[in-house]
């Protein structure tokens, strides 16, 4: 038989005539701007979505056709992007799949979850710098992360939420890629179960499948900063998302803040899960304690300072910092911040604090403070900013120490209360303002004898910690004064003497001698944050305007918004 006879064929001509047509149709008429076919200039605005707050400006470097003008601060600028991508070329090469290099080695560790921390960590940073092909790369690895981990391994709450989920709100911010928000609210949802406890105060750490929690080397005290170092991230993820959840569990605990009864405000740095009550009378702003003093803060400035509650338990802190933790050296004058006990203070000076002057001088830049306070607040950010750059310029590798002893005024009938500054301060604006310099702000030359330099390393090691150039930036975009630049780029300079190995950058056991002995580890801290500001600080336009962008603790920013009149209704924001 003839098939092409059948009339069973016949009857699909009809119907493959009108889908030619249609195709035909479609084809010429379906797409109004036939140049999205041809080929694009390989900048950023062509490989992302546009972001839901986009940065200022083209991307570093100029888009093509446009030349960026050469300064000796652009080249400083290019140096620092050279050294990320040394640091970063080398955790690909040999640690990849993992947490971080270990650079002396070439070898790797996973030390906080094994989800790639380092290239999560580095996100924004690429961004900011313009690597937009290495930013580029690591979109279908992102993608294909779950956050699982295997039963008895757990996710500390605390790092987890800065670093990984911190890098991930502020790549999403910076490029508009959708999968950086899902990857964000998976990780989000899965760290939710750290805050069921009886007074909402997080456990050290939750595995991300079963959700079970374990108490961490405090047992079952949390560390102030771990509590209250989480708001910023999961209130611009209910912003972005409209869950809920995520803002009522963190702004449970700025209610316990608020409600706390601690005396003169000075909230203290070990809290217990169980009761909701502080298990400690030490007052700090080091390890135990230092983002939560930057939070509050941050936490106003995000929300474009339409959180009431968030500026007052700022004031109400930053009062109590200045009061009773700021002193003064008796040879060389060094303005520095301790802690203090129901034993007295301490006098111990960590590295982890430089991060103060800078949070100072933000508040100085932005808050409702009267002449007076303003002022304060700003010689007390410029002597502790140069005590931070005095523990560099000190010692033989142009490196500080992690952790000193401070030379302190002995208590007599002069000096009831040792060398505090605000007792200093006082009595120097009851003598007229003598000098016109305020105590502890003398500018004062390294001292290269170690027992002269008011004060002793017991801890010298460097650990390439970012919180001294993070101050040194934010003291230079608020005052201006180029010497923050300088002793800037004198930093990386001694980094990259001391610190660099052939596949990226060393901590060194020792800032006491040169060339410093290495140690086998490259915090990812160092490509999210030290770098990082380095590179803004030397870059000439400000990529990241203080206005719009507010920095988590791991150095992420994250843009400025308001809360929509829903939000503030169903949260319950005055």
């Amino acid at each position: 038989m003839d098939f092409l006879k059948t009339k069973r064929v016949y009857r699909f001509i009809p119907i493959g005539a009108a889908a030619t047509l249609l195709l035909w149709f479609f084809a010429h008429f379906g797409v109004a701007d036939r140049s999205l076919y041809l080929p694009q200039p390989d900048y950023a605005d062509h490989l992302y979505p546009p972001p839901p707050h986009p940065p200022p400006g083209p991307p570093p470097g100029g888009r093509p056709g446009q030349v960026r003008p050469t300064t000796i601060w652009s080249q400083r600028a290019d140096a620092v992007r050279d050294a990320f991508l040394h640091a970063y070329r080398g955790y690909q090469e040999f640690a990849g799949e993992h947490d971080e290099l270990r650079p002396v080695s070439d070898g790797f560790v996973d030390n906080f979850n094994g989800w790639r921390l380092t290239l999560v960590d580095s996100l924004d940073t690429m961004f900011i710098m313009g690597l937009h092909d290495e930013f580029r790369e690591t979109i279908p690895i992102i993608a294909n992360m779950t956050f699982a981990l295997p039963e008895g391994k757990y996710a500390p709450f605390f790092e987890t939420v800065i670093r990984y989920l911190g890098g991930l709100l502020s790549a999403y911010a910076l490029s508009g890629e959708p999968i950086l928000l899902a990857r964000a609210d998976d990780l989000g949802t899965m760290m939710l179960p750290a805050f069921n406890t009886t007074h909402g105060l997080p456990m050290y750490a939750v595995n991300t499948v079963s959700g079970m929690t374990r108490f961490g080397w405090t047992g079952a005290d949390i560390l102030w900063s771990e509590a209250l170092s989480c708001q910023m991230e999961y209130k611009y993820l209910a912003h972005l998302t409209g869950r809920q959840e995520y803002f009522d569990r963190v702004e449970r605990m700025m209610d316990l803040m608020n409600e706390a009864n601690v005396e003169g405000d000075k909230f203290p740095t070990k809290w217990s899960v169980m009761t909701g009550r502080p298990t400690t009378s030490q007052f700090s702003v080091g390890a135990f304690a230092d983002s939560a003093h930057e939070y509050f803060l941050k936490q106003w400035l995000l929300t474009a300072k339409s959180e009431a509650k968030a500026l007052d338990l700022y004031l109400r802190d930053v009062q109590a910092v200045l009061s009773n933790l700021l002193y003064v050296t008796p040879t060389r004058g060094l303005l520095y911040v301790t802690d203090t006990s129901a034993h007295g203070p301490s006098h111990t000076f960590e590295h982890l604090s430089c991060f103060l002057p800078g949070l100072l001088a933000l508040g100085a830049h932005t808050l409702p403070l009267s002449a007076s306070e303003r002022e304060r607040h700003q010689w007390a950010a410029q002597g502790l900013a140069h005590t931070c750059w005095t523990t560099y310029a000190d010692h033989a590798t142009g490196l500080g120490p992690d952790e000193m002893v401070m030379a302190h005024v002995p208590v007599d009938d002069a000096h009831p209360r040792g060398g505090l500054w605000v007792d200093l301060l006082a009595d120097w604006e009851a003598r007229g303002r003598p000098g016109r310099v305020p105590p502890g702000l003398k500018q004062v030359p390294p001292q290269p004898v170690a027992g002269e330099r008011d004060y002793r390393a017991t801890k010298v090691d460097y650990l390439l910690r970012p919180e001294t150039v993070e101050s040194f930036y934010i003291m230079w975009r608020t005052t201006g004064d180029v010497v923050w630049r300088e002793r800037g780029w004198a930093v990386f300079s001694a980094i990259e003497k001391e610190a660099k190995t052939t596949s990226g950058y060393a901590s060194v056991f020792s800032v006491e001698s040169s060339p410093a002995r290495l140690k086998d580890e490259m915090p990812s801290f160092f490509t999210a944050e030290t770098l990082k500001y380095l590179y803004l600080l030397f870059e000439d336009e400000e990529l990241i305007p203080l206005d719009r962008w507010v920095f988590n603790t791991e150095a992420h920013p994250l843009p400025i918004f308001q809360w929509a009149d829903w939000e503030k209704r169903r949260y319950g924001i005055a």
